[in-house]
């Protein structure tokens, strides 16, 4: 994992949550951590890492990741085992 992939972990991570990680660098950070990724209906996206499925859709018209997305990512990185 790239310190710009293990900068995004820990921004995910972080407390209180932040709403300005942008959408891009989470998905890298899914393909670094070996996630299968899938396009969906309209933005939703499919990922399957280390079993544990999830469907999330990408932020638009902007490309930030809102609070209560970045709060999905944490619990569903935190379920397939990703932590900082």
């Amino acid at each position: 994992m790239s310190p710009r992939h293990r900068t995004t972990l820990a921004r995910v991570f972080e407390r209180p949550d932040r709403g300005d990680i942008p959408w891009r660098d989470i998905e890298a950070l899914f393909v670094a951590r070996g996630a299968r990724i899938s396009e969906g209906a309209g933005s939703r996206v499919r990922v399957v890492l280390n079993g544990v499925r999830a469907v999330f859709h990408r932020p638009h018209p902007g490309n930030e990741t809102h609070r209560a997305m970045v709060r999905s990512v944490r619990r569903f990185l935190a379920e397939a085992g990703v932590t900082p």
